[in-house]
């Protein structure tokens, strides 16, 4: 193992980040991209959640359990006429974070980017944030072990 690497494991604390959870796609329709994914790549879809009050649907999708493989977040929203250009279809990564607010201190501390900093998610209880890397990429954060 390289210095570098023991350094990294070494200041890994248990506020830091553990995995990856999902990717998101925004798709135009949904059933076809369920079908393309269920049926065609052999996913399994794991769950889906419809949000009346923000007018989308999110489908998880995956090759395993979401409790502890990375899996796809497909997200349909209702109102969406036109077909999305590839660089917009793109959502985000999202990374498992036990404690969000402290993982957002130390990056806020680390001079990273917060573009939504933690709380609860609109239409929903559960407790998220973003940041983004260098490119501007977006990462979700989501306070889960």
């Amino acid at each position: 193992m390289s210095d570098t690497a023991a350094t990294d494991r070494s200041a890994k604390s248990t506020s830091m980040p553990r995995r990856i959870l999902h990717a998101m796609l925004r798709v135009r329709d949904l059933e076809a991209s369920l079908d393309f994914y269920i049926n065609k790549l052999g996913m399994t879809l794991l769950r889906r959640a419809d949000f009346e009050g923000g007018r989308f649907t999110l489908a998880f999708v995956g090759y395993g359990l979401e409790e502890s493989d990375a899996v796809l977040e497909l997200t349909y929203n209702w109102d969406q006429a036109e077909p999305y250009e590839i660089g917009t279809g793109y959502g985000h990564i999202a990374l498992a974070a036990p404690k969000i607010y402290e993982a957002c201190a130390h990056f806020e501390k680390a001079g990273v980017r917060i573009t939504r900093p933690p709380g609860p998610m609109k239409h929903g209880t559960r407790v998220i944030a973003f940041i983004e890397d260098p490119d501007g990429y977006k990462i979700e954060l989501v306070e889960r072990e």
